[in-house]
């Protein structure tokens, strides 16, 4: 495994530092996360910049680069804007890689190139009340109705869903089938009719916005069905795969930025007449954060290098997910403590991770439902 980044990959990242910097840069941020305003109109720029098009297959408008070019731009924009990296995840691993694995040749050749070069927004319609961790439990039902699917259900905590141009929705399309059997997935375009949606209230993560999701006699074309009718759970491991895999280089990416802002406080934070980073308890605990987020990065790089392989990688992404979510959350706390007063300020970026972090351990699979597929993949 060779992990010296190329010239290519060097230039694509310089480029993603310049997206950020003039569309993204950090007072836009703070903005955005007080007032509330996600910054959509990212995607659009994305796709005119080439970034959406890096994974997927000339055949489509796509430039074919390797995941481990795709797992840096992701890093990248965690490191510099998880908004910007958030929207890059949706769109390419809840839309375009759900595409590639499991969605028919119409809805590729249609929905590919306007993903690619005008940047779609995907959400994915999974997490019921009753159903999350548990998605054997859906009971949201899809049966045909002539030429049409008629869809009844509720869904809950679905971010993007309202501003969403499609969601990947999970139904149970079987009647009487129960756990992972009869399910398959809905490709539900916005603006259709019987779909509603409820704010729903969070601690942080202000610009990604999650709403309950009602399906009241909603109507989709039986072309709407991705993959096979019935294989829904064995297709949603397909997207979930790729989300992880998204979700921890963009984590690694933001603890790496939760670091650099510690430590420029603590080299300029004077107390006993010395900056307090010259004190030992302060330098262990930076010591301890850099290595958390070091290993985050070589799990996450490794992952990256299995899927541009095309090796077996169901161990390795849940591995991912855990350990970037959690170093995240570890180095935040860490950081929020040395910062103090300054940390706790409205406003200040570091609470901004520190705050939006905590949904991360759950979100796309609990970090308790990772360790049981670890556990499983040991022969447990």
């Amino acid at each position: 495994m060779d992990f010296q980044i190329s010239d290519e990959q060097k230039q694509i990242l310089d480029s993603v530092n310049r997206f950020i910097d003039r569309h993204l840069p950090l007072d836009e941020q703070i903005r955005r996360d007080e007032q509330f305003d996600p910054p959509y109109h990212l995607l659009k720029l994305m796709a005119e910049g080439g970034f959406l098009a890096l994974p997927f297959s000339e055949k489509y408008g796509g430039l074919e680069s390797g995941w481990d070019t795709v797992a840096l731009v992701q890093e990248e924009m965690g490191r510099k804007g998880w908004m910007a990296g958030s929207l890059f995840n949706r769109a390419v691993g809840f839309g375009g890689m759900s595409l590639v694995a499991y969605g028919s040749e119409t809805q590729k050749s249609e929905l590919m190139p306007k993903l690619i070069n005008e940047g779609l927004l995907f959400a994915l319609g999974l997490t019921e009340p009753q159903a999350g961790s548990d998605a054997s439990a859906i009971i949201t039902r899809a049966r045909k109705k002539q030429d049409r699917w008629l869809i009844n259900g509720l869904k809950t905590w679905i971010s993007d869903a309202k501003e969403a141009d499609f969601i990947v929705t999970v139904v149970r399309t079987e009647e009487g089938s129960v756990g992972h059997d009869g399910l398959s997935i809905l490709l539900i375009p916005k603006g259709t009719r019987g779909v509603r949606f409820s704010s729903l209230p969070k601690l942080g993560n202000n610009v990604l916005p999650s709403y309950e999701v009602s399906f009241d006699n909603a109507e989709v074309p039986l072309e709407s069905l991705m993959g096979e009718e019935g294989r829904g759970f064995a297709h949603l491991m397909s997207t979930l795969h790729y989300a992880r895999a998204g979700m921890a280089a963009a984590t690694t990416g933001a603890a790496q930025r939760a670091i650099d802002l510690t430590l420029d406080h603590v080299k300029n934070r004077q107390q006993f007449g010395r900056p307090i980073g010259k004190f030992q308890v302060i330098q262990h605990k930076l010591a301890d954060m850099q290595m958390r987020v070091d290993q985050s990065r070589m799990t996450s790089w490794h992952l990256a290098w299995l899927i541009r392989e095309g090796l077996p990688a169901r161990r390795n992404a849940a591995q991912a997910k855990v350990i970037a979510t959690e170093a995240l959350q570890f180095v935040t706390r860490q950081g929020m403590q040395m910062l103090a007063s300054t940390g706790y300020m409205g406003g200040n970026e570091l609470q901004r991770l520190w705050r939006d972090a905590q949904l991360y351990s759950f979100g796309e699979g609990s970090n308790e439902i990772q360790r049981n597929i670890i556990a499983k993949e040991l022969g447990l």
